[in-house]
């Protein structure tokens, strides 16, 4: 199946995809701990709980993270490595510098060690605590399909191919379909963006020379830029600016798909959804049903974090064994 895949998308993409699923026929299930680490999901659940009690950016923050672990090598925790002398890790590329609350997860990784040492890996506990924190954000719950391996690589320069906010749906489609996700996958995946914050830097150039004869884009609410313009000056601009993703940043809705119809979606990324057909249809449907929305949302969470490429169960999550 992989390569009949391929077959339409180029031989590099098949062996890329061989890569990233081979793991996944094998070695994920749903019960893979019940033997070796039984209480493992109640132990992350109870550090995400304490987490976000703490600090209610948490959950925006996994399920970002988890996200950009998994469109790298696959989900293997390559996120979650420290810069080492000259290597520059994946967390200190220019999309991930933002990225934080990685102390969540270390946390969950002593407790666990504590537990059942050396039979969890840190890529699994960030695909659970990306479940958990949906879940104490008033999403949907699902089943976390166990047993990836962390990977022993994490290169700075690979995040340039994360999917950036400035994308156009044909940019969006290859980025998505390079990971063997289809285009329902991108649009149930990106109402994350209902969660978090984002900085001004991801949405500039919707608000200032937007094009040589818009300086906004005339996709956006004006009532929007005029006030993005405000907070996010072409000049002068504080250094932390920026915008919630939507109204309700820690609450996790379908608020998302109902701005994007305003034109109210911050990102270019977002807007894009309208400009075919099949996307528009698909915002239409998740912003009149937030069923549909969270039953997308869980089917595309699992085939995507279902993504492996791992060599290790690592001790500490931040440096490989």
């Amino acid at each position: 199946m992989m390569c009949l895949f391929a077959i339409r998308a180029g031989a590099a993409l098949c062996s890329l995809l061989v890569l990233f699923f081979s793991y996944r026929g094998y070695a994920l299930g749903l019960n893979y701990y019940d033997k070796t680490c039984p209480n493992v999901e109640s132990i992350i659940a109870t550090a995400m709980k304490n987490a976000v009690a703490k600090d209610k950016t948490v959950p925006a923050a996994l399920l970002r993270m988890h996200f950009h672990d998994c469109f790298i090598r696959g989900c293997d925790g390559s996120v979650l490595l420290d810069s080492v002398g000259s290597n520059t890790a994946e967390k200190d590329g220019p999309p991930n510098v933002s990225l934080h609350a990685f102390y969540a997860i270390e946390s969950a990784k002593k407790q666990v060690e504590s537990s059942c040492p050396g039979i969890v890996s840190c890529a699994d506990i960030l695909a659970l605590a990306a479940r958990d924190v949906v879940v104490l954000s008033g999403g949907p719950t699902w089943d976390v399909p166990k047993g990836r391996l962390d990977g022993r690589t994490s290169q700075a320069a690979e995040t340039r191919s994360l999917p950036a906010p400035t994308f156009n749906f044909s940019q969006l489609q290859q980025s998505f379909s390079q990971r063997g996700l289809s285009t329902e996958d991108l649009v149930a995946l990106s109402g994350g963006h209902t969660l978090g914050f984002s900085h001004c830097s991801s949405f500039e150039n919707r608000i200032h020379n937007f094009s040589s004869t818009n300086d906004v884009d005339p996709s956006m609410h004006p009532g929007l830029a005029s006030s993005l313009k405000s907070t996010c000056p072409i000049n002068n601009r504080p250094r932390n600016a920026g915008s919630n993703m939507d109204p309700s940043p820690t609450t996790f809705d379908n608020t998302y798909y109902k701005l994007i119809l305003q034109g109210k979606s911050l990102f270019s990324s977002d807007q894009a959804l309208l400009t075919s057909p099949k996307t528009k249809s698909l915002v239409s449907k998740f912003s009149s049903s937030q069923d549909a929305f969270y039953k997308a949302f869980v089917k595309s969470m699992i085939k995507m974090s279902s993504i492996n490429g791992g060599q290790e169960i690592r001790k500490d999550c931040r440096v490989v064994n």
